[in-house]
């Protein structure tokens, strides 16, 4: 039996598909939008939608940006022979707020994952590949410390040592199993630290 109209249904409906978001959440949110003034839902909608239309890869590291280049890459004061291999761009917003990184990154939109069907080919390694033709010191690999993650790490340094670039793991402090995202500045901080050379 529905309790709500079709539209506050189809709207937590909708709301509930949002990573993260439960049936509870979804509707708090649905009468929470329900209750806002016009213009706020409006306003809010737009910049949903603007968001959508506008928001692209980085030509360079592939994080999300409404520009060509990302303000990371743009920066000439960041050291762009460091580079820090990330899974997605909410592991890259984590270690921007330590403030202790000055390098750039990379993003793979993913991690090797045979069981799901994810492949070498299937996230951002190609582009990882041509970026390291140009002046690059040291590749720093912050995947998670999952099964996929690790995967991926042991992936990317067998493809690079060939070419006498340093590889470098994060160190432990970041928990087996967790994702970067959650977890706190300093214990980024020393697992940057304390990285090791595979």
């Amino acid at each position: 039996m529905d309790y709500y109209s079709s539209r506050i249904n189809s709207l937590i409906e909708e709301l509930s598909r949002l990573p993260g978001i439960g049936s509870k959440s979804a509707q708090r949110l649905a009468f929470h939008i329900v209750n806002m003034p016009e213009e706020k839902v409006k306003s809010l909608a737009d910049t949903m939608m603007d968001a959508r239309l506008h928001v692209c890869y980085c030509k360079e590291c592939y994080t999300l940006t409404d520009d060509e280049l990302c303000p990371i890459c743009k920066d000439k004061a960041r050291d762009h022979s460091t580079i820090m291999v990330v899974e997605n761009t909410r592991d890259l917003a984590a270690y921007e707020k330590t403030g202790k990184y000055n390098g750039v990154y990379h993003v793979l939109h993913g991690a090797i994952s045979p069981a799901l069907g994810i492949g070498p080919n299937d996230i951002k390694l190609k582009e990882l590949m041509k970026r390291l033709l140009s002046d690059v010191n040291e590749v720093i690999i912050a995947t998670n410390s999952s099964l996929e993650g690790e995967t991926t790490a042991m992936y990317i340094s067998k493809l690079i040592k060939p070419s006498g670039i340093k590889v470098t793991r994060i160190a432990s402090g970041v928990p087996v199993g967790g994702d970067l995202e959650y977890i706190d500045e300093i214990t980024l901080t020393r697992a940057l630290d304390g990285r090791v050379e595979l």
